[in-house]
């Protein structure tokens, strides 16, 4: 096709902002046989390795980013500490087109709202005309979830849900191993949208008669007080602020006393060396504290020799399956787990956008809007 559509392209932010958000026109792909094209409507202000050129790499799952602790860009922005702007790839959108070997399918046809699975190889940016090669990496949605709210799961709400899933593992052998009194102590540390995706997705999954009483949650939370004000929402969750002006000793004895104790499993997504550190000293012989995988590739070489020493275990959670996100598109769809919150933006707004999720001037997540439709 000759026609032509806008991208946009969303960079790991480095010391000069501004230059880390590129527009191009690009040519409007033609339909795979197999696949689909999709009408962008919304997208997670997400974002991928500068050091890859802006025209020929694809975007990046949340896998394959590395943090911005080693990458040499200013750990001052504290959007990206927060996790209100974080590595992956959002999007949904309606199908625009079919490929011409694609069956007629009862939930599948041109029209159908979608979200986009964050496969690998995915098209690169966020253009208004985007491909997949495989109808099996969309999902349909409820006509009920909003397609803003959609275009948050594939990439934070997922990997968050990746995570639990994990720490639910380690939670029936705790309790198969410990007194029949035990309670399993999960630690959440974070703000912004991944914590408080894993926040509301842990309170969610433990809520049944097998894990009620059993099973304890506490949030870290890193200078956010809107985070601080949703985490009060749920009122069975413990919340300790994590100022980093005070000692670390301070630190830790503040965590053990909101936790009533060590904890047995620590979600970390505001990982620094600082932080897993602490966390580890809060976490209990044999607990595991569970991160993602670009950062476990890079900090477990550092924290090998003390998590020997203690009996520790610090375990990556990859970025989720398809399976993970269908289910969370029936679990939001239907109210059984709340959305963070988010406010939704002009794609042409994207530069200033990341420039204020940056400075934590955007509550919760953003995202670009690049047709007013739903």
């Amino acid at each position: 096709m000759n026609k032509l559509c806008r991208q946009v392209s969303i960079e790991s932010p480095g010391p000069i902002i501004k230059d880390c958000v590129f527009s191009f026109e690009v040519p409007v792909p033609d339909v795979p046989p197999k696949g689909a094209r999709i009408r962008v409507v919304c997208a997670g202000a997400c974002y991928r390795m500068r050091n890859r050129s802006p025209s020929t790499s694809s975007a990046s799952s949340v896998s394959s980013v590395q943090s911005t602790e080693d990458s040499g860009y200013s750990p001052a922005h504290h959007g990206m500490r927060d996790g209100a702007l974080f590595p992956g790839y959002e999007v949904a959108g309606v199908i625009d087109a079919l490929g011409s070997d694609v069956p007629p399918m009862d939930d599948i046809a041109a029209g159908t709202r979608v979200v986009l699975y964050p496969y690998d190889g995915i098209p690169h940016g966020y253009a208004e005309f985007i491909v997949v090669p495989d109808l099996s990496y969309l999902v349909p949605l409820p006509d009920n979830l909003p397609l803003g709210v959609a275009a948050m799961l594939p990439s934070g709400a997922l990997l968050a849900k990746s995570a639990v899933t994990t720490a639910h593992a380690h939670v029936v052998e705790l309790l198969k191993e410990r007194a029949a009194d035990h309670i399993v102590r999960i630690l959440i540390v974070g703000t912004g949208g991944l914590a408080l995706w894993a926040l509301r997705i842990t309170e969610h999954h433990f809520n049944t008669p097998e894990y009620q009483n059993r099973v304890k949650i506490t949030v870290a939370t890193l200078k956010d007080e809107g985070f601080k004000l949703a985490a009060g929402e749920l009122k069975s969750v413990n919340t300790v602020q994590w100022n980093e002006d005070l000692y670390e000793k301070q630190l830790i004895e503040r965590t053990k006393d909101a936790c009533n104790g060590l904890v047995d499993i620590v979600i970390d997504f505001g990982t620094t060396s600082r932080s897993l550190h602490r966390s580890l000293q809060c976490l209990n012989s044999g607990g595991v504290v569970l991160v993602s995988e670009e950062v476990a590739e890079r900090l477990l070489p550092k924290f090998s020799r003390l998590i020997h020493e203690r009996n520790q275990k610090i375990e990556a959670v990859g970025p989720g399956s398809i399976d993970q996100l269908k289910q969370l598109v029936e679990c939001v769809a239907a109210g059984e787990i709340k959305p963070p919150p988010h406010t939704e933006f002009s794609a042409d707004e994207a530069s200033t956008v990341i420039q204020k999720l940056c400075q934590s001037e955007i509550p919760g997540r953003a995202i670009l809007r690049f047709h007013d439709i739903q």
